[in-house]
């Protein structure tokens, strides 16, 4: 019996495939990553009995990055990264291991369907996972198709069914636009990034930010921020003056009349008007129009529309937003959310759709009377020919979905009700009046039939105040005429579904990387999100935004990335050549890098107005080991020391806290140690900043601490500190905290494992010796003896933490409370340090091997 692998992209959505599929008929294990699940069942393929295996992957397989020496930032030219370095796919999540997961099942494999989501993105998703899959499965024979895809655009019985039935193959057009995007935004995004963050911190100390990036779509997001910033700060009200009569047209009630020249800026002018206007006692009625209106119900939903109105109405951003719709999408309740389409196809069942939202209260009787009366013809939308508009696919609760989920289901079930609705039909009344020679008129709407407004009711017209039944020639006497002084009024900060409209208006960013780039500049302290999700420009993107102008305008103004997009879509519709479109593009863009490093002086310029230089701020904390002055703490993102008097400046480790160590001093380069902590529940080490940026040994990176020297005689170094092998990661040692005390703990210096050990000891040290069992450093322990744990009232012992009993109920394992980013999980061979390892520590300790008894012991205990 033949194999059929079919690959989903996400773990929810393999099981909901397989399940229809099969009818519930399955069986399921977890795979070997142990995120993915494995679902098999017996079915008809293509005339045949096969055997099915449905999985997934978890979104992108692979990632492009630039091959290791090139992720340097220190040893290579940002210029190099345009062409000269090169590029290569890497796992996009080590940890998964999903390359050898995808091996596993599909070695022996006759045949593949993919399930990928059915967009660009999942094209190209489709390749990563042929690529991994096609170089196990069996061979095909002759010219016999074993590649399948599948394309759908929702989760139910019907759709899935009729994929597996109109199988076709996966794109590879599209496939390559997404690999020239992801090179493009890599090249580009790092040579700018890199330049920009190393030029800009290197010289200011409250940049606040860790990363002074730039992107060919993110810059010129900020640029429409900082655009309608610049609008605010520039604007000057004018003062101007409006004529506002009242006419009285029953006992006790007037009617407002707006003035039909508007506004007049003149102050004389509008006084004369008054004055004369004010002559008069009455208002005559000149004419008297009635018109019966429309406003149209909506089209059908698409993304941008969703993200928008999540913003707007909901006060949800737009990636949040876009979270949780891809969540009602797997969990079958909504269609797929990426599409740029607002028209329905011509086989779309709109009364099943409908038929499906008859129970819910909020709008059973609206469903009920269009299922009865006829649903009307939605209008005719854009077809992008990528998904179906953005529909309700079952029914649900919001006991179901809970907050969010359930506020954007309902939203997206109203608007798909509403787009079958009737137009909201009202009646417009005018009536002109004169008052002397000025004319003045009142407009009057009553709603004749509510249509969509009954399902969507904050769309429906406003209550107004009842006009009176008049003809020409009526006269109302004058109750009030009066002048009005105004001030013109600045623009409002963009909100964020202001943004997304001009974003898909110039063609920046795709439906689907959209709230990927409001996020970003958020995320880079460019732009801050205040009440009513208005984007308010920080110092830094205002700045950054004016010295891009100042340089090159087209590096953050939309018109040359909309030209890239444009380019990009030809590649993906096979009218424009790959290699082309990236060399051609990558070309103006080294071009414009290198005049923007040659013209920074520009950007430097306003950067002085608004930033401190980094020897004016911080504050002083440890001694240089050059010059022996105090070199200052600079707190403000990226956090660092700097030396005005030497001028340099030494990075440290972020996300903690820093302060000086006891004032003891490295014995390479007399330089003051800093303690580094994530806080009490954390872990903490102390680190030279010199050492920290200038390895002294070879075995050494750069951003490594005390508790990773190999030093052989520092008391403060892995060799002095280091006691065993780390029992979660390969290649991690567990050092001892020596500022820890009384709660003593040891932390693994490669990972966030941490073992709490000894609480109320006096003392804690490392022994030179070693345990015969395991060649762990022993530990000399000293209580007080009011506090001793130690049996017969014992307060000395030296033993191994990992085999010695009488330290048995001693040792807790826990992991950080928070994670440093150099806090690296092992991924190498274990290189010698397993039971009967022969390599040696620094020092001349031998490497511990991984403890065998205790790592079960201390698995017990682990939070």
């Amino acid at each position: 019996m033949k194999t059929v692998l079919m690959v989903a992209e996400k773990p929810s959505l393999a099981q909901s495939i397989a399940k229809i599929l099969s009818r519930g008929n399955m069986s399921s294990h977890k795979g070997l990553n142990g995120a993915c699940s494995v679902h098999e069942y017996t079915g008809s393929f293509i005339g045949q009995c096969v055997h099915f295996k449905m999985t997934s992957v978890c979104g992108h397989v692979m990632t492009l990055d630039f091959i290791g020496k090139y992720n340097n930032w220190d040893k290579v030219d940002p210029a190099e990264l345009f062409s000269k370095a090169p590029t290569e796919k890497k796992e996009a999540n080590p940890k998964l291991t999903m390359v050898k997961f995808l091996q596993v099942e599909g070695r022996g494999c006759d045949y593949i369907v993919l399930w990928l989501d059915c967009d660009k993105e999942g094209e190209n998703i489709c390749f990563e996972v042929l690529d991994a899959v096609l170089p196990v499965m069996n061979k095909p024979r002759g010219t016999e198709k074993t590649v399948y895809r599948a394309k759908f655009s929702s989760i139910t019985d019907t759709d899935i069914c009729n994929a597996m039935n109109c199988l076709g193959e996966p794109n590879r057009n599209e496939a390559l636009s997404v690999d020239a995007r992801q090179e493009l935004d890599l090249r580009i995004g790092c040579a700018f990034t890199r330049f920009q963050t190393k030029y800009f911190q290197g010289k200011y100390g409250n940049l606040d930010s860790s990363l002074i990036s730039f992107g060919p779509c993110q810059t010129p997001t900020l640029g429409f921020c900082v655009e309608r910033h610049d609008k605010i700060q520039s604007f000057k009200p004018e003062t101007y003056w409006v004529l506002q009569a009242k006419v009285n047209h029953e006992k006790e009630s007037s009617l407002t009349l707006e003035w039909d020249r508007v506004r007049v800026f003149d102050r004389e002018i509008a006084q004369m008007f008054l004055n004369i206007t004010k002559m008069a006692r009455e208002a005559k009625v000149e004419s008297v129009s009635k018109k019966e209106k429309a406003k149209q119900r909506p089209l059908a939903l698409n993304t941008v529309e969703m993200l928008r109105v999540a913003s707007a109405a909901l006060g949800m951003g737009p990636q949040h937003a876009m979270q949780i719709a891809e969540r009602l999408y797997t969990q079958g309740y909504i269609s797929y959310p990426r599409t740029e389409t607002t028209h329905y196809p011509e086989n779309f069942d709109l009364k099943e759709s409908l038929r499906q939202q008859t129970n819910n209260p909020y709008w059973a009787e609206t469903v009920k009377a269009l299922l009865s009366e006829g649903v009307n013809r939605p209008r005719k939308g854009h077809d992008a020919g990528d998904h179906p508009p953005i529909t309700p696919m079952r029914a649900a609760t919001e006991a179901e979905l809970g907050g969010d989920g359930w506020r954007l289901y309902e939203y997206i079930t109203r608007h798909f009700i509403a787009t079958l609705c009737a137009d909201c039909k009202y009646l417009q009344t005018t009536i002109s009046f004169i008052i002397g020679p000025e004319h003045f008129t009142c407009v009057g709407k009553m709603v004749i039939s509510p249509g969509f407004t009954e399902i969507m009711p904050w769309q429906s017209i406003p209550l107004e105040e009842s006009l009176p039944d008049c003809e020409k020639g009526d006269v109302f006497p004058v109750s009030e005429v009066k002048l009005l002084e105004k001030q013109t009024n600045p623009p409002d900060y963009l909100t964020e579904a202001e943004l997304i409209t001009l974003m898909e208006k110039h063609g920046i960013g795709t439906d689907a990387s959209i709230p990927v780039h409001i996020n970003n500049i958020c995320q880079r302290n460019y732009v801050t999100v205040e009440s009513g999700r208005r984007l308010k420009p920080t110092n830094l993107g205002i700045v950054l935004v004016h010295g891009y102008y100042k340089i090159d305008a087209e590096l953050v103004l939309p018109t040359i990335r909309s030209a890239v997009e444009k380019q990009l879509n030809l590649i993906a519709q096979g009218r424009a050549n790959y290699q082309q479109v990236l060399e051609h593009t990558l070309d103006i863009f080294k071009r414009k890098f290198h005049y923007f490093v040659d013209s920074i002086a520009g950007m430097d310029e306003l950067m002085e107005v608004s930033f401190s230089p980094l020897a004016a701020t911080g504050k002083p904390l440890s001694r240089c080991g050059k010059c022996h002055r105090f070199m200052k703490y600079i707190q403000a993102k990226p956090s660092r020391l700097h030396c005005s008097h030497c001028d340099e400046t030494y990075s440290l480790p972020q996300n903690g806290t820093i302060k000086l160590y006891k004032e003891l001093r490295c014995p390479l380069d007399d330089f003051e140690l800093v303690l580094w902590s994530s806080g009490s529940r954390g872990k903490s080490y102390p680190l030279c900043p010199y050492c920290y940026n200038h390895p002294p040994f070879r075995d050494m990176k750069k951003g490594m601490g005390c508790n990773e020297c190999t030093h052989p005689t520092c008391q403060h170094s892995l060799s002095m500190l280091g006691i065993g092998q780390c029992v979660e990661c390969e290649n991690g040692v567990l050092v001892l905290d020596p500022t820890s005390g009384p709660k003593w703990k040891m932390a693994c210096n490669k990972c966030n494992v941490i073992v709490h050990f000894f609480e109320n000891a006096h003392k804690v040290r490392v022994s030179p010796e070693t345990c015969e069992s395991c060649d762990a450093a022993l530990v000399d322990v000293d209580f007080n003896k009011a506090k001793s744990p130690l049996p017969g009232d014992e307060t000395q012992h030296s033993g191994c933490v990992f085999c010695d009993p009488v330290f048995q109920d001693l040792v807790e394992l826990k992991h950080a409370a928070t994670r440093h980013p150099m806090h690296r999980g092992g991924q190498g061979k274990r290189q010698g340090r397993g039971r009967g390892g022969k390599s040696r520590r620094p020092g001349g300790r031998p490497n511990p091997k991984r403890p065998k008894d205790k790592m079960a012991a201390l698995a017990a205990y682990f939070v």
